[in-house]
């Protein structure tokens, strides 16, 4: 397989101005999966992926509609049938490019400046899928597949991969497969390569607070009839105590405590409050005691509101005390807790806490399930030789703080695990202006996919 791996590599090199064409070319489709005025943008970024498949000579390529955005499949089988299935996931949708006003070279026109390429998508995530799909098409133009692949490419992970659970479970024979190769995370550093193994879940919720039944002068009033405004303040204040822990009732239940090893392997990053401040221009860190602040960010789960609103919030004076207030609540969550389970938590704090002077509706907006990998599994091992391979260091374990829901459906579902890895960068402006990618590291990322596919095999082989 030396010499197999060898002609891969040196047909990735040989046809890199026609890869980054083709990364152009994807990139200037405007599929923003939240927009209903971008849905033919959709179906051509979904036909686009559709034809490349074909064109590399992937099989059975077919574009499946769900419930919303459809789902691409196409499949390449091994010579050798004992071969382990990899299932490659990624995602065709993007982000919306707004503010316009802020971006230094069209959204949808990727532009190469010095050595990073620019525009909406190249990071999240249509570069780092064309990574996976040029590996696979260097392996199969230069020789046989060492393994099955079937690729999943869907058009909703931006807008919460809402018709995935559906998809999943009445494609289980389809989608069936040993392990997942999920590079839609990415590295430690623009030098320093990683293998992602645990993401957190998400809970999100709106809150509704509701007083008189319209609006009052504040003058007339103001003191006898409760704000809504300040009973939602006092309401999402109370969600924290003063040690930065979640008071939702029960909310720590499940969380697991992680193990002085992992918390030794996690400070080995050097992300420490430092880190962090210069990260965010935030004058202080803030969180759950007991805890470093990336064990805040990775390891435990947090509650954030994400916007508030009331009534009047136009220039100048208003003297209204507004009949309404309104919240967005998130939570991240982590392996063991469930969104649902959640949602109760919520409803329980809120019948314990709210006054009797306003009435409120809770909304849940939708959820997902945190996933946690194996880091001596088959797949993660490949995948920590092949990164070493190309960057000459070993790659980092991490979690993430993020979260990618379509990983827990593949665990609760399909019952395997992901290695999730990726070659974008922490600075690479991820759903904002000038979202970019470092071409280095996304040629050094096809290198390593090559690698990690006949690293597969020969592991089935042993």
């Amino acid at each position: 397989m030396a010499n197999a791996r060898e002609a891969a590599i040196e047909y990735l090199e040989s046809n890199d101005h026609r890869f980054l064409d083709e990364f152009k070319a994807f990139v200037a489709i405007p599929s923003v999966s939240t927009l209903v005025e971008s849905e033919p943008a959709i179906q051509q970024a979904a036909e686009w992926v559709a034809d490349h498949l074909k064109g590399i000579g992937v099989q059975e390529v077919r574009i499946i509609p769900t419930g919303g955005h459809p789902v691409v499949f196409g499949e390449v089988c091994s010579a050798n049938p004992a071969a382990p299935t990899v299932l490659v996931y990624g995602h065709y949708d993007v982000q919306p490019a707004e503010p316009l006003e802020l971006w230094m070279s069209g959204a949808f026109d990727a532009q190469v400046r010095g050595e990073h390429i620019y525009g909406r998508g190249v990071t999240d995530m249509k570069g780092q899928a064309l990574a996976a799909i040029n590996a696979l098409e260097a392996i199969l133009k230069t020789g046989q597949a060492p393994v099955h692949v079937k690729l999943l490419m869907e058009g909703e992970e931006e807008i919460g991969s809402k018709n995935m659970p559906d998809f999943i479970a009445s494609h289980k024979d389809l989608l069936a497969c040993d392990l997942v190769l999920n590079p839609d995370t990415g590295m430690a550093s623009e030098v320093l390569p990683a293998i992602t193994y645990a993401l957190r879940g998400m809970a999100f919720f709106e809150l509704w607070v509701h007083g008189p039944d319209h609006d009052l002068h504040s003058g007339t009033f103001g003191g006898v009839v409760h704000n809504p405004a300040v009973a939602l303040c006092e309401l999402v204040a109370g969600m924290h105590d003063a040690q930065g822990r979640v008071t939702l009732p029960g909310f720590y239940d499940r969380v697991r405590e992680i193990g002085q090893e992992e918390r030794d392997e996690l400070a080995r990053l050097g992300m420490d409050e430092a880190y962090f401040k210069a990260q965010t221009g935030a004058p202080a860190v803030w969180g759950e005691q007991g805890y470093t602040p990336l064990e805040r960010v990775w390891v435990r789960p947090t509650l954030e509101i994400n916007g508030m609103l009331s009534d009047f919030t136009g220039g100048g004076r208003k003297t209204v005390l507004p009949a309404w207030a309104t919240a967005k609540i998130s939570c991240r969550l982590v392996p063991d807790q469930d969104p649902e389970e959640v949602h109760q938590q919520m409803l329980a704090y809120l019948e314990a806490k709210a006054p009797p002077t306003i009435t409120w509706k809770l909304h849940a907006l939708g959820g997902s399930t945190a996933a946690i990998s194996d880091r001596h599994s088959a797949g993660v091992l490949a995948m920590q030789d092949a990164l070493q391979r190309v960057w000459k260091r070993q790659p980092v374990f991490r979690r993430e703080g993020g979260s990618v829901p379509v990983v827990g459906l593949f665990q609760r579902l399909l019952g395997v695990e992901s290695v999730n890895t990726g070659f974008s960068s922490p600075g690479d402006n991820m759903h904002s202006p000038n979202e970019k990618l470092h071409l280095g590291n996304w040629r050094k990322g096809m290198q390593a996919l090559v690698h990690f596919f006949y690293n597969l095999a020969e592991a089935g082989h042993e």
